[in-house]
């Protein structure tokens, strides 16, 4: 598995790594050339189009100077048929090269597109596989920054390889050779001026710009995701009145972005004045050699007419390249951080041949298990065993960083396990696909995750299939059609981002219809109602105990008032077990739970 790292101050900033190391050039070349390999015929009819397009303006030069050639000589009969015939193969290649140069443009369009789209697609696909733990640690404003900012710069890079550097390499190479052949100190002075032209810019590119070119990026990504975090908190800005500071701290990250971006346009024109002055050697040392050798008797005009026109033609190239140079190399540092996804395996993985788990009454063993967070030094469990047998109601109470959250996370394979195992209906968790496991457990966390759409798709999430009257029916069992029916748009209400639009108990109700649409054997509460007033609680909690009915269910509470029903609390300490039983039993016993139950009575 790669070893992938995005973590940076404040998990903004930091370029996405393998085994700690910064994608190289090469690395992402490689990525871009899989995705042109996805469609080899295309590729093949668009480099066909280019070599036809670029073989006719290796020509022209030739055409040229027999042209000119034709004319400098007396008007006679075979001097104008000469002419004309020079005129028309002219006339042939500068039409032949722009028609298959268009096309080519044509091909490529499509070719393109298709690529950005199953680009854009692989890296989601990619990055929702990440663990909990990346999510974690990774802004997702900077996240959508990096996913969204590859498709243009794998249109970049392909558009700088494939439509200009291959041509411009062609005709520099090409016109070198042709000179080479007809005048041998030409050739050679063409050849080393495009030598070092060519060394120039590719030296000066990966040395010289990229690393200026890879912190202006990284600032980017930044200020993608210091935008996200502050609109996303938007509730917290204005309740504290924040709006001032917060407008300072992204003007001090644009401030930063805009130093190093100044930083990279400058090192752009550098190189670019670089390269104007070898094309005024090329064209001055060209030029002088060709003048000098018709002085000498040893060239005709038309050899003088093929000289200048080769050059025109290669400062054209040679003065894009520039341009090109810098496409490219911001389309590969764009394209970077998606390769550099596309290299890291998830953190947690199906195993090889993994099935679907086929859990029907909901059975949970934890056998042995022994986990510790990458962070920790020592595991939270250590060789933890725990029977629940179906269709029973377990609660866990216990004090923060106990365990208890873990405990369902584990259940979920958020995290991969140390030591042990996690079976299901005495299935392992760890040998069927992540999927079909998490299909097989609803929850109902504490801050219910909803999207920006409509209350009908929210619930519908469990079971995309569903029907509208299986969605209405859900939201009555959860006691949510009440309010929901008191909407303008009811079903089709669009909940806002997180669904600020609706109260905590009405996302909660919201978040209950979920569950009841997903009819899954095991049930998770996650604190469901700690954060509810009396009345909204009660109304949750009919609905919450309407839905445990049934299935094996575990809940997290610290109002231990919610769990006087359990058939089974269990209080952790320290990643293990120190109390069991039920309510009346275990304060009885006067011991934690006791102390716990004393102090919310209190």
């Amino acid at each position: 598995m790669s070893d992938f790292n995005s973590d940076d101050e404040e998990g903004m900033g930091a370029r996405p790594t393998v085994r700690g190391r910064v994608l190289s050039n090469g690395q992402v070349l490689g990525f871009v050339w899989r995705q042109w390999m996805r469609r080899p015929g295309r590729f093949a009819v668009i480099i066909g189009f280019i070599a036809i397009s670029t073989g006719c303006d290796l020509a022209i030069p030739w055409s040229a100077g027999a042209l000119i050639n034709a004319v400098a000589g007396r008007a006679g009969g075979a001097a104008i048929t000469a002419a004309w015939t020079g005129w028309a193969v002219l006339s042939a290649l500068y039409g032949t090269g722009y028609l298959t140069r268009l096309l080519s443009w044509r091909v490529m369009t499509g070719f393109a597109a298709r690529n950005m789209e199953e680009v854009v697609n692989a890296a989601f696909q990619r990055v929702q596989s990440f663990s909990a733990d990346w999510h974690a640690d990774t802004f997702a404003g900077a996240t959508v920054r990096r996913v969204s900012r590859a498709m243009q710069g794998y249109d970049n890079v392909s558009d700088a390889l494939i439509l200009m550097l291959g041509p411009t390499l062609l005709v520099l190479g090409g016109l070198t050779i042709s000179m080479g052949i007809r005048w041998p100190l030409a050739g050679v002075f063409t050849g080393a001026v495009v030598a070092g032209f060519i060394a120039f810019n590719v030296i000066g590119s990966a040395r010289y710009i990229r690393p200026a070119n890879l912190r202006s990026t990284a600032l980017d990504s930044q200020i993608g995701a210091s935008l996200a975090d502050a609109l996303g908190g938007n509730t917290a800005v204005k309740s504290f009145g924040a709006e001032a500071r917060e407008e300072a701290r992204f003007a001090a990250i644009t401030a930063n972005w805009r130093s190093a971006i100044m930083a990279t346009w400058n090192r752009f024109n550098a190189l670019n004045f670089g390269q104007n002055l070898l094309m005024l050697a090329l064209q001055a040392g060209l030029t002088g050699i060709l003048v000098y050798a018709w002085s000498k008797g040893k060239a005709q005009p038309g050899d003088v007419a093929f000289a200048i026109t080769s050059f025109m033609l290669m400062s054209g190239y040679m003065r894009n390249f520039g341009e090109i140079t810098r496409m490219l190399q911001r389309g590969l540092d764009d394209t970077l951080d998606v390769a550099a996804y596309m290299q890291t395996l998830p953190q947690v993985a199906d195993c090889p041949g993994a099935s679907a788990l086929a859990a029907a009454p909901g059975r949970i063993e934890f056998r042995g298990v022994t986990f510790r967070y990458k962070s920790q030094t020592a595991p939270i469990y250590d060789n933890f065993s725990l029977v629940i047998a179906p269709g029973e109601r377990v609660a866990l109470v216990g004090p923060t960083g106990a365990g208890k959250s873990t405990f369902v996370k584990l259940i979920q394979r958020l995290y991969d396990l140390e030591s042990g195992r996690i079976l299901i209906d005495g299935t392992d968790i760890a040998a069927v696909t992540q999927s079909s496991l998490r299909r097989a457990i609803a929850t109902v966390p504490q801050d219910p995750a909803l999207f920006h759409r409509t209350i009908a798709e929210n619930i519908a999430y469990a079971r995309p299939d569903a029907s509208m009257a299986d969605v209405v029916d859900a939201a009555r069992r959860a006691r949510a059609d009440g309010f929901i029916a008191r909407l303008p748009k009811g079903y089709d209400t669009l909940v806002g981002e997180r669904g600020v639009k609706l109260s905590g108990g009405e996302r909660q109700r919201v978040a209950i219809a979920r569950a009841f649409l997903a009819d899954a054997p095991i049930l998770i509460l996650d604190e469901a109602t700690s954060s509810l007033d009396v009345e909204t609680e009660q109304q949750v909690a009919a609905a919450s105990e309407a839905l445990m009915r049934g299935r094996t269910t575990i809940v997290i509470a610290h109002r231990l008032s919610t769990i006087r029903s359990a058939d089974r609390i269990l209080v952790f300490q320290d990643g293990r077990i120190v109390e069991e039983g039920r309510h009346a039993e275990l304060v009885g016993q006067g011991g934690a739970y006791a102390r716990l139950s004393a102090l919310a009575n209190a």
